[in-house]
């Protein structure tokens, strides 16, 4: 699993400028604010988290290559990919080649359709690497098939994104490595848009919630299980509402695996969770066999899985010396037969998040969280 980190843009200048820092500078410390938030979900980290800024050698030759194959040429240190002569551009978007727009306008270009692969430096940009064509920097998304390559080799099984990359992104990446006469990516995964009240969350928009901010706000776990509740390939509303639905759904099944059901019910087996979750990775499914378990009592497999989508499952088993304590108190007026003080001490133990059931094994109470 490798997952890149484009440390090179033309956003950085604008932002480091306006900041009046380096725009190498902010490149470093946006690159660890993104390790770190995405550190919050627990999940582990990917095999390899290349950046761009460590790429630029294998940038270069590999913009030399499409260069010497006829395929991009230099203007006025600014290179272009030649997109007429790669006769399979817009297979990935549908697009027609005779109908896409410029993207990067320049008189100088061959052709408007022509996306960059190298920019050379500007007045006010204090970032630059040396190359054949001039000081510069490379174009957003030659970076992506270089780093590819290096680690994932000149064919690889899948590469992802959200639908809002397909077109000009993922079209260009593909050009520029088949042009380069590399299989590349052989399935494309692209993910719906998270969205607020029907709109796509955007920065341009200003409708944007900060991970971090989500994760403090809700917690990681109702995160992940508010990730499970649409299909991957379709858009998921972010909202109070949703994710307060995901918090409530990952309490119920915490507090389902600290009931005493005594013999389950039958219900559905391991492998038809594998089973949803084989059938194009069916989530919302996987998420309704979740409870069915719950539902029946199998806590064994519900804890199975709860566990593959990294949701925790031990800090529902915490309890305090303090709530132990009441409910001693508590057994001990029930047998000196004092009801009202017992009542009293289930009342504070309820307003403390947990409700207490007398059992016939020691100590003679169980906790569980109130529901």
């Amino acid at each position: 699993l490798v997952e890149n980190i484009t440390d090179i843009n033309d956003k950085i200048y604008d932002a480091a400028a306006k900041l009046r820092m380096s725009s190498g500078e902010l490149a470093a410390q946006a690159s660890e604010w993104y390790l770190e938030d995405t550190g919050l979900l627990g999940l582990g980290r990917p095999d390899y988290e290349p950046k761009a800024s460590e790429a630029i050698g294998r940038i270069v030759a590999l913009i030399d290559e499409l260069i010497e194959r006829g395929l991009a040429y230099e203007v006025d240190g600014d290179v272009y990919f030649r997109v007429a002569r790669f006769e399979d551009y817009g297979s990935l978007s549908g697009q027609r080649p005779d109908q896409v727009e410029e993207q990067e306008p320049n008189p100088l270009k061959g052709d408007p359709r022509d996306f960059a692969l190298w920019k050379a430096t500007k007045p006010g940009e204090d970032t630059w690497w040396e190359s054949p064509w001039g000081r510069g920097r490379p174009g957003w998304h030659i970076e992506c098939s270089a780093m590819a390559e290096e680690f994932l080799g000149p064919a690889f099984e899948i590469h992802g994104g959200g639908l809002d990359l397909v077109f000009p992104h993922h079209e260009n990446e593909l050009a520029q490595s088949r042009g380069a006469g590399r299989e590349f990516a052989r399935i494309w995964m692209h993910n719906g848009m998270l969205q607020f009240m029907g709109e796509k969350m955007s920065k341009s928009v200003g409708n944007v919630i900060a991970l971090r901010e989500a994760v403090e706000r809700w917690g990681r776990d109702a995160l992940l299980l508010f990730f499970m509740t649409a299909h991957w390939r379709k858009p998921v509303d972010f909202s109070d509402e949703t994710l307060a639905a995901a918090e409530t759904q990952v309490r119920s099944l915490r507090n389902r695996l600290l009931w005493d059901v005594g013999e389950a019910e039958p219900s559905r087996e391991w492998n038809d969770f594998v089973g949803v979750l084989e059938n194009d990775f069916n989530t919302p499914d996987a998420l309704a066999i979740l409870h069915e378990w719950a539902a029946a009592g199998q806590t064994d497999l519900l804890r199975k899985g709860l566990d593959a989508f990294g949701i925790e499952l031990e800090e529902v088993i915490h309890i305090s010396e303090e709530v132990h304590g009441l409910a001693r108190e508590r057994q001990e007026a029930r047998k000196a037969r004092d009801f009202a003080e017992a009542d009293r001490l289930r009342d504070e133990l309820a307003a403390r998040g947990w409700d207490v059931r007398d059992v016939a094994e020691e100590p003679g109470y169980r906790l569980v969280p109130a529901s």
